[in-house]
């Protein structure tokens, strides 16, 4: 047993099967993906990678098995499930998600052929665990699996809190001490307890503050936009899915800088933080919303015809129509009065949160500097943009 120190958690305890996953090559790779993508533009301190929340995730997995007083191989597997839940990630995390998805047909749950196919399976071999039962607890598919991927789970908690320590917002500030004393499984579903009401509207504030502050932060959708333009247009010259699955973020970035034409500007305007700017940046209330939702399958596109008619290169507009806001959570279970109940039902707050969302919506325009106010009055057209009640700029 080893114990490593950790900015959130403090010390954290290593067995000998985590000891022996954590240096395995697709664990240490986690080391060069960074959690959040290109948010370092918008918070410096932004750096925090993949492998960090990793370890967090299985601190706080390991509370909660103590909780459930879950032991033996059961603990070990869930263990096991927490460290690699995230070995499936792409390069710049969820930047990538969606174009991988597209490619390959797997989100970075789908790990099961991954670890299988992997030195990761030597060891949970040795070990005697299933590596196809440890894919099936990190895509959430048993009552043990709930405690790493489900609306509630140690993967959540972690991320939170490690994201808003990272980036120095005081949002992501979560009970999650209380919140696990509170959990137990009933009809192989993870519950909370009455008493941990407070702490999971804690952590749904939390979420909600820290979507706009942090994950939908203009300047981190703008880098993320360009970077998977990037991306794609090296796909389309020859570059495989899975390659790119496979690449940390270094690997990704030297194949950009290596490439020529688009990709390579582009990665040079990211090194230098010349990014596209907002042309168009509108909310709900400025757009058929229902409409705008419809066309996400449409963006390539769209962009190309603003682009055209603006008398911009193609490629150097970008249309971003982020997806309905959710609350996943909402779907958590809680006891309420001794009777099961989803979180929506128990909790009036909840109910405010999933309305409110919907003011952190925003349509994005983006494009350079010097194109910018070509590029605003083609998208206003083409999109029927609403004429505001005060002119707004943005830079």
């Amino acid at each position: 047993m080893k114990v490593v120190k950790d900015p959130i958690h403090g010390y954290i305890l290593l067995d000998d099967l985590a000891l022996e996953l954590i240096d395995t090559p697709e664990m240490q790779r986690l080391r060069r993906i960074r959690q959040l993508g290109l948010s370092n533009l918008v918070y410096p301190g932004a750096n925090h990678t993949r492998f960090e929340h990793s370890l967090g995730t299985l601190h706080l997995a390991d509370q909660l098995l103590g909780q459930l007083d879950v032991a033996g191989k059961d603990r070990g597997e869930v263990r096991a499930a927490a460290l690699l839940h995230d070995v499936g990630h792409g390069p710049f995390s969820h930047a990538m998600e969606g174009l991988i998805i597209q490619h390959t047909g797997r989100s970075h749950d789908d790990v099961e052929k991954l670890i299988s196919n992997s030195t990761i399976a030597e060891v949970l071999d040795a070990h005697s665990l299933d590596p196809a039962h440890i894919a099936q607890l990190i895509k959430g598919e048993t009552a043990y699996g709930q405690l790493i991927n489900s609306e509630l789970d140690v993967d959540r908690m972690d991320y939170l809190t490690r994201d808003a320590h990272y980036t120095g917002v005081a949002y992501g500030v979560i009970d999650y001490v209380r919140l696990i004393h509170e959990m137990e499984i009933q009809n192989q579903n993870l519950v909370v307890g009455e008493g941990g009401l407070q702490a999971v509207e804690s952590l749904l504030v939390s979420r909600f503050l820290m979507h706009p502050t942090v994950y939908y932060h203009h300047v981190s959708r703008i880098g993320e936009a360009m970077l998977v333009h990037a991306v794609e247009a090296l796909l389309r010259a020859g570059l495989e899915p899975a390659m790119l699955r496979e690449m940390d973020d270094y690997e990704l970035i030297m194949t950009l800088r290596s490439s020529e034409g688009y990709s390579r500007d582009i990665i040079a305007r990211i090194d230098q933080r010349r990014l596209f700017k907002r042309a168009l940046y509108v909310g709900k209330d400025m757009v058929n919303v229902e409409k705008m939702l419809m066309l996400r399958g449409q963006t390539e596109k769209i962009e190309n015809e603003i682009a055209e008619e603006a008398g911009v290169q193609e490629g150097y507009v970008l249309l971003d129509i982020p997806r309905r806001p959710e609350i996943i959570e909402m779907r958590a279970k809680i006891l309420v009065n001794g009777k099961m109940k989803r979180l929506d039902e128990a909790s009036h707050l909840v109910n405010i949160l999933v309305d409110v969302q919907w003011d952190n919506w925003k349509l994005g325009v983006y494009a350079p500097e010097e194109y910018k106010g070509a590029v605003e009055q083609v998208a206003k057209e083409m999109l029927d943009v609403k004429k505001p009640l005060v002119q707004q700029r943005f830079c």
